[in-house]
């Protein structure tokens, strides 16, 4: 029987769970000198505690290959919708629009 050349497919499933995703808008990153981990966070205003809604643990090869693979996708996104505004250069309202928390 002749060698068979192995098909380089990577089959990926995506439950429906998963594919409803999770927001997040805050990152924390932290790392050792075997990982990096990010715990990505959900924060809302006026809600003094805030749960990690996700964990991704890297090895620091695959931490940096996440970066450039980012950093490609930015930049495409960019080239076709303009550039992102840095949220320094945004006035975001702390209160989202909504009413003001009172205690």
């Amino acid at each position: 029987m002749p060698d068979q050349q192995p098909n380089n497919q990577l089959n990926i499933e995506l439950s429906e769970q998963v594919a409803e995703g999770e927001y997040a808008n805050l990152a924390i990153i932290t790392h050792s000198h075997a990982e990096f981990v990010i715990d990505f966070v959900n924060v809302m205003p006026g809600t003094p505690k805030s749960k990690v809604k996700s964990r991704i643990i890297f090895t620091p090869q695959h931490a940096k290959r996440f970066m450039k693979a980012l950093t490609e996708n930015i930049s495409r996104f960019e080239s076709t919708n303009g550039k992102i505004q840095d949220l320094e250069d945004v006035q975001l309202p702390l209160n989202f629009g909504g009413p003001t928390a009172q205690a």
